[in-house]
């Protein structure tokens, strides 16, 4: 028996397999005998215009300090404040820190979340990629029974005539760069729903790195895997995995001819045997077509490239790419000593990246449809310790948004006077996915079946509404 969605018996909203072959847009590489196809779900409600086409999400993998970034508080004790010291930007009345100048002459486009909050423990990336507020006992690798990511998500409703992948993760799993690449942090996956709808993800060299001040980060580029069959993008694992489940349709030929599926079958061949001759990938990851000022504008780092490599993956229609900036060794956005010493590297590079990516896409004409967040898996502490650096902190920290359906020059909640707990309007990370969802016009109740338990997909979350355009 072939299962969809994790249960033997029906999909979301109660559709059966029937229902599923008769809505005409399964998809073998995206979505076969799982979630019903696009077309299906606007007829159930599930799915309504949104104003983002697609979502960049620039991940700062291991707590990123918020409060010397966008939620600054001068009027705080030294051992509270940190040595930075907020600036205006070009909305009267909002400032950010110093060291993101650029970054400043972009409020008017931008939205920040001062109040976001979890309590599932730290390095745990479940939350913010889930909305499932899960404290895990192991965050050092995922297991197929967490629910799906958001890109997971999207993966499933891609339509059967695409010849791309709709989830693309730059420029390797989360955790590569750490420990040997041995952590494989939870979060970005699919989970119950299975592991064919998780997502692209591209590789990188690891021995490459970059020295700024005091700090180290990852360099190079990312690339397609050695094991992608000409420019497909498909690995040989994804590809056995798939092929394995169009055997299963081929073992159950008769049951779709009765079911007025066959049809289905035979656009699922055309559409990998598509796929499987597609430059589309192979251009976006070619970064030697890049004119020089531009790979310098988006700083040539691992981080800089990767987002630049996601700019042209939304243009060439990918809905949902992540961008995580990983980290070499102790060296990361996990600050525990010298805070400061490593913003002062870390920082004017972000502020680059960011700007050239938000530049990049408002020239083209993709910003009004394309939604950019900067988010990381918890905050930083309000005191600094010993060793100058901030400790980990999940009560209260920011969250940025940038682009489509967007409510620009827009503050959201806030902190206390020690930027320690939410003061004003507390944001769940499942709200924040909701917010995500909603604007990419996917209903954030929509349910998700593991086992015939049901699941909405932003986990209760839900948008908020004070940021939307």
């Amino acid at each position: 028996m072939i299962t969809m969605l994790g249960s033997r018996r029906r999909l979301c909203d109660g559709m059966t397999r029937r229902e599923t072959l008769k809505a005409g847009a399964l998809s073998l590489l995206g979505g076969a005998f799982n979630l019903p196809s696009l077309m299906a779900l606007e007829e159930k409600g599930h799915t309504r215009p949104g104003k983002a086409k697609s979502v960049i999400l620039m991940y700062l993998l291991g707590g990123a300090p918020t409060q010397d970034m966008y939620d600054l508080k001068p009027e705080a004790p030294d051992n509270i404040r940190g040595e930075f010291r907020p600036i205006a930007t070009n909305v009267p009345g909002i400032e950010i820190g110093e060291l993101l100048p650029q970054s400043a002459k972009w409020m008017h486009k931008t939205a920040i979340v001062r109040s976001v909050n979890h309590k599932a423990g730290c390095h745990n990336p479940l939350p913010s990629y889930t909305g499932l507020e899960l404290a895990l006992a192991d965050i050092t690798s995922t297991k197929d029974t967490y629910p799906p990511s958001m890109g997971s998500v999207c993966e499933f409703l891609r339509p059967a005539t695409k010849d791309l992948p709709d989830y693309i993760y730059l420029p390797n799993y989360a955790g590569a760069g750490n420990a040997g690449g041995t952590v494989r942090y939870p979060g970005p996956y699919a989970g119950f729903i299975g592991k064919r709808y998780d997502p692209l993800f591209s590789e990188f060299d690891k021995t490459k790195h970059k020295t700024v001040g005091r700090m180290k980060m990852l360099d190079g580029e990312p690339f397609l895997s050695r094991n992608t069959r000409l420019a497909d993008g498909i690995t040989l694992d994804a590809l056995e995995a798939r092929e394995g489940l169009l055997q299963q349709f081929n073992r159950h030929q008769k049951q779709l001819e009765s079911g007025g599926g066959l049809d289905d079958v035979n656009r699922i061949q055309q559409r990998a045997l598509g796929l499987l001759t597609s430059t589309k990938l192979k251009s976006a990851f070619d970064l030697s077509t890049a004119p020089a000022a531009l790979r310098d504008k988006y700083d040539r780092t691992l981080f800089g490239s990767s987002a630049l490599i996601a700019r042209r993956l939304v243009e060439a229609g990918v809905r949902f790419v992540n961008v995580t900036w990983d980290f070499p060794g102790d060296n990361s956005w996990d600050t525990h000593a010298d805070n400061f010493g490593w913003l002062r590297g870390a920082l004017p590079s972000l502020d680059l990246t960011w700007t050239a990516l938000l530049g990049e896409l408002e020239e083209t004409g993709l910003l009004d449809e394309t939604l950019v967040v900067l988010m990381s898996d918890m905050g930083r502490t309000p005191q600094v310790n010993k060793n100058a650096g901030r400790d980990h902190w999940t009560y209260a920290y920011s969250v940025v948004f940038a682009g489509a359906g967007i409510k620009g020059g827009t503050i959201h909640g806030a902190s206390d006077g020690q930027a320690a707990y939410v003061k004003d309007k507390p944001v769940s990370t499942s709200d924040i996915c909701a917010t995500i969802y909603t604007l990419l016009g996917i209903d954030p109740e929509m349910k998700v079946y593991d086992n015939d338990r049901p699941y909405a997909i932003a986990h209760g979350g839900r948008a908020i509404e004070e940021i939307l355009a």
